[in-house]
């Protein structure tokens, strides 16, 4: 089959690969129908996140159709169309149990890779390096699901194949990142990047009852897209001399009640801080330009939430003293989609979740490095670039 597959930094090449197969009762094989760029891929492309292999299928955020099943699949069948959420799951672990389903103890075959910095292996994920299991990613024709009863969800009728692609990542993260804000009703949140997932934690953050929201970017387009597609109020923060006095005004000095960063380690900064960041993340000396989760910390108001969605590795300069002294509650996950996807697929169903307007650009597969590309740049104002295998 064709895939598009890492080759080297910031080397992403199309060609011929091994079709996927069963290997266990309870995998499916899926027809790739589309799979989508996230903001995460950038991280292990650039070179940020170790442990990638020449020819490693790469994607995370992916739907498609059944076409082969393992003996032991009951919930699924050849034919249904579904969605897949980006981390793998048991269904059976004492995580899963709790709903922690990217914390899955049984779907990581390579923990060693995981527990000298992390202390315990989190599950794996599709397409992510060996450090998140090795597994087989989703730009290609075909991708094996293991665990295919607790990761497959059927897709209803009446929703789109572009609006089910990004409940499989960008949905079920920011999701999970308004739920984590635990709102009560009329709170202000704040959200740190208008990217796909920045977008879906805002219009989730509206769906749980968020009294006003804001977005904060610096790119038009996205900024666009949040006061017309969510119907946030927005900051650019590139036209402002301080982020933190555009929030103290517009919430009467107090700040915003939570605070989403949806960024991660390859923020933009300015100022002296940007610059240190940007320096010893070329040298090494660090992974992460963290001058977006900075600001939401001091940006919090006393006793408010901070919500970690970004893709962080060995930060520096991390204001511990702030949270601390704020009294602040900080909530952080990589995406547990099987705990949302149902919720989110009723949402979709009804009218009131179409993350579609996300899909700024269509590639073929085959012209995968250029989806990249413009994707990376942000050029003609990309937001995510779409794969259609077929």
């Amino acid at each position: 089959m064709r895939a598009l597959y890492w080759n080297g930094v910031n080397d992403l090449r199309v060609g011929t690969v091994k079709d996927p197969e069963i290997v266990n009762p309870r995998d499916v094989i899926l027809k790739v129908r589309l799979s989508t760029t996230c903001g995460s891929d950038l991280h292990f492309i650039d070179g940020y996140i170790p442990t990638m292999k020449p020819g490693d299928v790469i994607g995370h955020e992916f739907m498609g159709e059944v076409v082969e099943t393992g003996p032991a699949v009951k919930k699924v069948k050849k034919g249904d169309r579904v969605v897949v959420p980006s981390f793998i799951a048991c269904g059976a672990c004492w995580y899963c149990a709790q709903n922690l389903y990217s914390l899955c103890d049984n779907t990581h075959p390579k923990p060693e890779l995981q527990e000298p910095l992390l202390g315990y292996p989190t599950g794996g994920i599709y397409g992510y390096t060996h450090a998140f299991g090795g597994y087989a990613g989703s730009h290609a024709e075909y991708v094996r699901v293991p665990h295919a009863d607790v990761g497959c969800f059927p897709v209803p009728e009446g929703v789109r194949d572009e609006q089910a692609l990004f409940l499989s990542d960008a949905a079920p993260t920011g999701f999970m990142g308004a739920d984590f804000c635990g709102l009560k009703g009329g709170e202000t949140v704040a959200v740190w990047g208008c990217g796909g997932v920045g977008l879906m934690a805002q219009k989730s953050a509206w769906l749980l009852g968020a009294g006003r929201v804001i977005g904060i970017d610096r790119l038009p387009e996205r900024l666009r897209m949040a006061r017309e597609n969510v119907g946030s109020e927005t900051i650019d923060f590139s036209a402002v001399d301080s982020v933190p006095d555009a929030l103290k005004e517009m919430t009467g000095g107090r700040g915003p009640d939570c605070c989403i960063d949806s960024v991660g380690m390859e923020a933009h900064g300015s100022g002296l801080m940007g610059a240190y960041d940007a320096v010893k993340q070329q040298l090494g000396l660090h992974t992460d330009r963290a001058d977006a989760l900075r600001q939401a910390i001091y940006c919090c108001r006393k006793g408010g939430t901070l919500v970690i969605l970004g893709v962080y590795g060995v930060t520096d300069k991390f204001p511990l003293g702030i949270i601390m002294n704020k009294g602040m509650t900080v909530r952080t996950a990589q995406q547990h989609g099987q705990a949302y996807m149902p919720r989110l697929l009723a949402h979709a169903a009804k009218g009131e979740l179409d993350p579609s307007f996300l899909a700024t650009h269509r590639f073929r597969l085959e012209d995968g490095p250029t989806g990249y590309r413009m994707f990376k740049h942000k050029e003609d104002g990309c937001v995510r670039s779409v794969f259609l295998p077929a």
